[in-house]
């Protein structure tokens, strides 16, 4: 590598599933459960992101989306995909006039310099046992009363976004157990409709596969194929707990899986199948999620160690792509709707002469960046570089 050569610069990473407002669950969502509760997992976790969502305004979300956003670009990634439900206020009544709540982190975002997909999600209910379950006294503020109501702020979001500088708009379902199979088909031919990117939590939790099962008699893989929700400008964030015919119907539909391997440790929630994914072919994303951390770079890491101990060997997704850094920008944009390159998430600065990569030979920069790097290797704003770190060939 030459010694004249300080600076190289390299695609920004799209973030394609954030929660801004959780946030401020850290610390706090590491408390452990009251001793009434028996397990202390996801569904515990949960009560105190209801408790954080609850107490939010749209001045409270705009400050602390600002602070992740904030932290975001400074981390290396240059857009969001922010996969939001906290829409109405905390009775569940809509606000006077607007979406103020989306409007709020729309904004943070282009305070901090970064591009910004807004997911509004659709949120109905509690889950199903037996019959639709009631939402929560935490979760009223996500839902609306019908489908019809939500496509419909949805399309006032559009407009509102029209002509905004780094906003854009896609449609989110926030899960099969939040909305009954009638919404994901209404969903699905509205963004079909209007060419939208849509997202869906699914394959999480097992807990969210034994309701499904219930309810439907299928998996949630199975479930979203039926109701027409996949597609190549479909994501499914997580898939964790998949067989092996929802990564076959992943695969024939050309579904992203956008994976957010920190947070699905923090919450216990299981390992990707990440080289079931490779062998079949299905792209893969990442995001920060609940934003326990922000570092992209270990977003990377992790995702490539997983693999490896997966199939315990060391040929695993990077060395399948031989940039895997570049391969998830790439699917990062397409999840979100973005341009393939320029205008898309942007790029970053790698400052060569950080301890973690300083003596790293020029050909290696690829698997350096998915290997032994963190936020800590960008460099100052305004630093100049070359663009391609790629494999030569």
């Amino acid at each position: 590598m030459s010694g004249t050569r300080a600076v190289v610069r390299v695609p920004a990473m799209p973030n394609a599933h954030s929660h801004a407002f959780q946030l401020d669950l850290r610390g706090a969502g590491e408390r452990p459960a009251p001793a009434a509760h028996a397990a202390d997992d996801f569904w515990s976790w949960r009560r105190e992101m209801f408790r954080l969502a609850g107490a939010l305004d749209p001045a409270s979300m705009r400050a602390v989306a600002e602070r992740a956003y904030a932290e975001m670009a400074a981390a290396g990634y240059g857009a969001v995909g922010e996969f939001h439900y906290v829409h109405h206020r905390p009775d569940g009544t809509p606000y006077d006039e607007g979406d103020p709540m989306a409007h709020a982190v729309a904004q943070a975002a282009v305070d901090q310099g970064l591009a910004i997909v807004l997911l509004p999600a659709a949120y109905h209910r509690d889950g199903w046992d037996g019959a639709d379950r009631a939402p929560a006294a935490g979760q009223r503020r996500f839902c609306d009363p019908d489908v019809d109501a939500f496509l419909t702020r949805v399309d006032a979001l559009r407009r509102w976004a029209a002509g905004r500088a780094g906003v854009s708009v896609g449609v989110a379902a926030h899960s099969v157990r939040a909305v009954p199979e009638s919404w994901l088909r209404a969903i699905a031919a509205y963004a079909d409709e209007h060419g939208l990117v849509r997202h869906v939590h699914a394959s999480e939790q097992r807990r969210e596969l034994a309701e499904c099962a219930a309810e439907h008699g299928c998996t949630p893989i199975e479930l979203l194929h039926r109701t027409g929700f996949l597609g190549a400008r479909t994501s499914v964030i997580h898939g964790v707990h998949v067989t092996d015919a929802d990564v076959g119907l992943l695969a024939t539909s050309d579904t992203i899986v956008v994976s957010c391997p920190t947070t699905e440790g923090n919450l216990g929630d299981g390992h990707l199948p990440a080289m079931r994914y490779l062998d079949a072919g299905v792209r893969l994303a990442i995001g920060s999620d609940s934003q326990v951390r922000i570092d992209p770079f270990e977003e990377v890491r992790e995702l490539e160690t997983g693999a490896r101990r997966e199939r315990q060997t060391r040929h695993a997704l990077l060395a399948a792509s031989g940039d895997l850094w570049g391969e998830l920008c790439r699917n990062g944009r397409a999840s979100l709707g973005l341009p393939e390159a320029g205008d898309g998430a942007g790029t970053i600065a790698i400052d060569l002469g950080h301890p973690s990569l300083s003596a790293i030979a020029r050909e290696d920069l690829p698997y350096a960046l998915a290997t032994c790097a963190s936020a800590a290797v960008l460099a100052a704003p305004g630093a100049g570089g070359d663009d391609d770190i790629g494999p030569r060939t």
